[in-house]
């Protein structure tokens, strides 16, 4: 038996291999999550804390690189718990004959996005290697506790129970709105359309930014009740791990899913399915009903444009459900695997 591409692609095949061969292993709990709860970070001693490697070919893409992923791919695993990103390692794998100018261009994206969010790399370690890679990158981050997230804690506790100190892949209830911030698919169909020979133009930019510029804002406005970072496996992945956690439906309007025309032709023509197409700048979060339209004005003024209500938690049923433009349902499943490998 060996192992697949399929076992790191974010789909149900990786939630299965990571439950069997590793959760199985290290389960463990420094603080109030769990390594079995596969949060997209955990906690110690009131921090949060993640980390996660980067291959993406090419390494450097229409609006950004893996070194934009890096720092941002990390950063936002902290910010969806409200945590504020703060502190950063960094471990590169280069490739022998990689050149300069590439990498330059790599770490000069790194330390642009650090200074936007005011984090540091304090920690990190280098490789060179002859293996066929390119570049890999390691980023591990340390968020802390901030006013933004005890803000948006306190208002969700005016409408009910919230028994969490961050916020929570598994915190949805009946009710609740899902806002997606912005058009999906984005970072997937850039890195795709420009890979070497694929011959496939596209006017679309990678959407790789960090989310803690808007959440911050959104937190303030507060009644956030869950987020995820709707990266490998798309916003389908994220929606079912939300739904499954939380113990509630989710139905979305299919109609609402904000997504550029030209990376929904780009889809239609290969054939990919927009829903499980990585983004790299994203949120799917829910919201109390009485504050989702607050919520949603505020990540507009905070340049979310695309941002929309597309649906709610329910109890009627524990799918996620897309009600199509004709008033038929259809079952979202999770994603198997990745429809494009090395995208992030």
């Amino acid at each position: 038996m060996r192992i697949r591409k399929e076992d790191g692609a974010g789909g149900k095949y990786m939630m299965d291999f990571l439950k069997k061969h590793v959760i199985s292993r290290f389960d463990s709990r420094a603080g109030e999550i769990a390594l079995s709860d596969l949060d997209d970070s955990s906690d110690f001693d009131g921090y949060a804390f993640t980390t996660d490697s980067y291959v993406v070919t090419p390494p450097i893409f229409p609006g950004g690189s893996i070194g934009s992923l890096a720092i941002c791919g990390t950063s936002n695993d902290l910010a969806v718990m409200g945590a504020k990103p703060a502190i950063m390692s960094m471990s590169l794998i280069i490739q022998d004959g990689f050149t300069v100018e590439n990498l330059d261009r790599i770490l000069d994206d790194m330390a642009g996005w650090l200074e936007k969010i005011n984090a540091q790399i304090i920690t990190g370690d280098t490789k060179v290697v002859e293996a066929n890679i390119g570049i890999a990158a390691n980023t591990s981050g340390i968020g802390l506790k901030n006013k933004h997230l005890e803000r948006n804690l306190e208002v969700v506790r005016e409408y009910r129970s919230y028994p969490y100190s961050w916020v929570r892949d598994r915190g949805l209830a009946e009710g609740d709105a899902i806002i997606i911030t912005g058009n999906i698919a984005e970072h997937a169909a850039a890195v795709m359309a420009s890979r070497e020979g694929f011959g496939f133009e596209l006017d679309v930019e990678s959407d790789v930014y960090a989310v803690w510029l808007f959440l911050k804002h959104a937190l303030d406005t507060g009644g956030i009740t869950a987020m995820k970072d709707p990266t490998r496996g798309g916003i389908a992945a994220a929606l079912n791990e939300m739904a499954e956690k939380s113990r509630v439906g989710i139905i979305i309007e299919e109609e609402r899913i904000p997504i550029g025309e030209n990376v929904k032709s780009f889809c239609d023509v290969l054939g990919l399915d927009p829903m499980s197409m990585a983004n790299e700048g994203k949120v799917v979060m829910g919201v109390v009903a009485d504050q989702a339209e607050d919520v949603l004005k505020t990540l507009k003024k905070a340049g979310q444009k695309d941002a929309a209500i597309v649906g709610h938690a329910t109890s009627e049923f524990e799918e996620v459900v897309v009600e199509t433009p004709i008033g038929t349902r259809k079952v979202l499943p999770p994603p198997v695997a990745d429809p494009i490998p090395r995208v992030c």
